[in-house]
């Protein structure tokens, strides 16, 4: 994006990174050059994206453009949302508060725990036999 009042921020969850920019507009939002409706189909997840605007009343006024790598569908929602937020502080800072006591400035940093060798799994063990 070459506009010159964009601001950027970045969100992480799980594997996912998310790499937001927010500009004045009109409710545009694209994610990783598709339409988000098309990258979301769901409208749980579209909602759970949009969250942070729902919050602070500013639905239609800012086009979003983002990039998302790595996770899944899941990690990649809570990332974009939790880049979104940022933002939105980024470009007016009196939002905080609201932001803040909704939930949408906390990392969730949980990651997958690694598999151990000689087990199914992280935690799995194999199933003991006593003959």
């Amino acid at each position: 994006m070459s506009e010159t009042n964009t601001t950027s921020a970045t969100g992480r969850r799980k594997r996912a990174v998310a790499r937001v920019s927010i500009s004045e507009g009109s409710g545009k939002m694209t994610v990783n050059n598709r339409a988000f409706e098309d990258y979301f189909p769901t409208v749980s997840l579209q909602n759970r994206v949009l969250e942070p605007f729902h919050t602070v009343n500013k639905t239609n006024q800012f086009d979003v453009f983002v990039n998302a790598r790595g996770g899944g569908v899941n990690g990649q929602v809570d990332a974009i949302r939790l880049g979104i937020a940022r933002a939105l502080i980024k470009v007016e800072p009196e939002l905080r508060g609201e932001l803040k006591e909704g939930g949408f400035l906390s990392r969730d940093s949980r990651e997958k725990e690694r598999k151990k060798p000689g087990q199914p799994g992280a935690r799995k063990r194999f199933q003991f036999s006593k003959r």
